[in-house]
């Protein structure tokens, strides 16, 4: 198979919709995946398709590799959809956990397993995971989502060595702060999870450092991460990981240079200032979970 045809799943929206856009001003066909096809109607052009999947649904999955089979395959699958479930460990029930790995891995995984036939067809075949810097770092009230992120990291390790011997290259694209959905319904999560009981003086405070960074304005446009998709699809020898995007790489390096506990006073940090900023889910008598200086 030689013609260049790429599956992006999560396509309604953000990183997912920039993309489809990218690869399809590019010339590559483009299958556009998500759950609601209506929210698809605005990428629709001569090249791109939107296909129906569902990721927590093996038949959904199973049913859009067929189709994709049938109309001729794909050289690159794009495992860009996921959500960030928020809230303390002890909060959240193992059944949201269970969904949480389910769409952000999972999912993923399913979709290579049923594709790989496809792949190893195609000429220059890839597969690009969408991971986070949060893949690699960690804060209170995402050990679910990290957990995610960081078996998404290690299970494209392992998957990149033993696809090398097809010559099917497998990138990792670690965005950072970037301007989507995602960090509302990891607030909404979170509060609705912990923004009452024991953890809520530092659950809301982290919903509102979680909610001002969103509003913040040196988060990177989704096209930032597109660009990045688009270099791991058409390099010749692309990278193994793409980190880019608001505060990517100075939080990368920060971590590689600060033992654990120094890493976790700064994330503790990061959220206490939030109590200064005004925002109205502060409660004024939260105790702080780490001695003032």
């Amino acid at each position: 198979m030689t013609r260049n045809a790429v599956l992006i799943t999560g396509a309604s929206s953000g990183i997912g919709a920039a993309s489809v856009r990218r690869m399809a001003a590019r010339g590559w066909t483009v299958y556009a995946a998500a759950r609601r096809l209506d929210r698809l109607a605005a990428l629709e052009r001569a090249n791109v398709h939107p296909l129906p999947l569902d990721l927590t649904d093996d038949a959904s999955i199973c049913a859009a590799v067929d189709d994709l089979a049938s109309d001729g395959g794909v050289s690159a699958i794009v495992n860009n959809a996921g959500y960030g479930s928020y809230g303390a460990v002890e909060d959240v029930p193992l059944a949201e956990a269970r969904r949480q790995f389910e769409v952000n891995l999972f999912g993923a995984a399913r979709l290579i397993q049923l594709a790989l036939p496809q792949l190893r067809r195609a000429e220059r075949p890839r597969i690009v995971n969408i991971s986070s810097v949060g893949g690699r770092i960690h804060e209170p009230f995402g050990a679910w989502y990290h957990a995610t992120k960081f078996a998404l990291e290690g299970f494209s390790d392992c998957l990149r060595m033993e696809l090398k011997p097809f010559g099917i290259d497998v990138c990792v694209v670690q965005p950072g702060g970037i301007r989507t959905e995602w960090g509302g319904i990891a607030r909404d999560s979170l509060l609705a999870s912990s923004g009452t009981g024991v953890y809520a003086p530092w659950a809301r405070r982290h919903a509102g450092m979680l909610d001002n960074t969103q509003a913040a304005g040196w988060l990177s446009d989704p096209d930032v991460i597109a660009r990045a998709i688009e270099q791991a699809l058409t390099a010749r020898h692309p990278r193994t990981r793409y980190a880019t995007g608001a505060g990517a790489r100075p939080l990368l390096l920060l971590r590689s240079l600060l033992s654990d506990r120094l890493f976790d006073a700064m994330m503790w940090r990061g959220s206490q200032a939030q109590r200064n900023s005004g925002f109205d889910l502060w409660p004024a008598t939260a105790p702080s979970p780490l001695p003032q200086p």
